[in-house]
């Protein structure tokens, strides 16, 4: 009974601890740059571990340590594929739920906890966007080594769940009661298949939504042209071009804003 009480206690010690590692200011203000950088550094692992995340686990399904075959490249081209496909998966819930949050809430650099968005994709999961990104690591991670699919995977997931500690503090104490009853409702990362509130009446912008995601759509169309081709050359190139539409799309929006801003005064 003392040990059931002293296991007891330190599961509650560590849920708390968890609960309370929130991302600061500065995660929070540069998070597009941070979230980029553990990417980079995952498939920077190839200095220090050449051997392919989805070349080891084809390895490990068909139990072979070493050589080539017709089969081990289909298993290969497989994972990819499945990792390709769960990329588009993340950048369609992440468009989705940019297109109910817009995409100048989401990319803000201030936390928006004025108001508590409980539309499209938020009805089933309270952290579509994070969950969005979790799912984009498990994606490309198979494109890195083995070193680096733990360091995408472990790094992105780490820092999504300071991200979402620090906004769901920000949102408690803004909403109140609301938002807790929200949160007894709606699960933090585990998407319900049914809807756990009712519609709040917003509509999406599914042009803000797929614009302002442009850049992981680069990444998950990328992902898919080189499962398709194993061309290094069009995973960089689709990936580029989503970073230079995401970057085109916000220097419109901020462009809107300042012309509006100017035209109120």
């Amino acid at each position: 009974m003392l040990y059931y009480r002293a296991m007891t206690g330190r599961a509650d010690a560590l849920r708390s601890w968890l609960m309370n590692w929130r991302a600061t200011d500065f995660e929070f203000r540069n998070r597009f740059w941070l979230i980029g950088g553990i990417f980079g550094l995952g498939f920077l692992g190839y200095a220090v571990d050449a051997v392919n995340a989805a070349e080891a686990l084809a390895r490990l399904i068909l139990q072979r340590a070493t050589g080539d075959s017709a089969e081990l490249e289909r298993m290969i081209r497989m994972i990819l594929a499945a990792g390709a496909a769960l990329a588009l998966v993340a950048a369609l819930v992440r468009s989705w739920a940019t297109a109910y949050l817009h995409g100048a809430v989401v990319h803000d650099a201030v936390i928006h906890s004025d108001r508590l968005v409980a539309d499209g994709p938020y009805r089933h999961v309270r952290n579509p966007l994070y969950l969005g990104t979790m799912l984009l690591g498990l994606g490309m991670g198979p494109l890195a080594s083995r070193t680096g699919y733990a360091v995408i995977v472990i790094g992105i997931t780490a820092f999504s769940l300071r991200l979402i500690n620090r906004e769901e503090a920000e949102l408690r104490h803004s909403q109140g009661d609301g938002y807790r009853r929200y949160c007894a409702a709606v699960p933090r990362l585990m998407p319900a298949w049914r809807a756990r509130v009712p519609a709040g009446g917003g509509k999406p912008n599914w042009v803000d939504g797929l614009a302002s995601e442009s850049f992981i759509w680069g990444f998950a169309l990328g992902s898919v042209g080189f499962a398709a081709s194993l061309k290094p050359a069009v995973l960089w190139c689709l990936a580029a071009l989503g970073f230079a539409a995401r970057f085109a799309h916000d220097s419109y929006i901020k462009g809107r804003a300042r012309s509006g801003r100017s035209a109120s005064e």
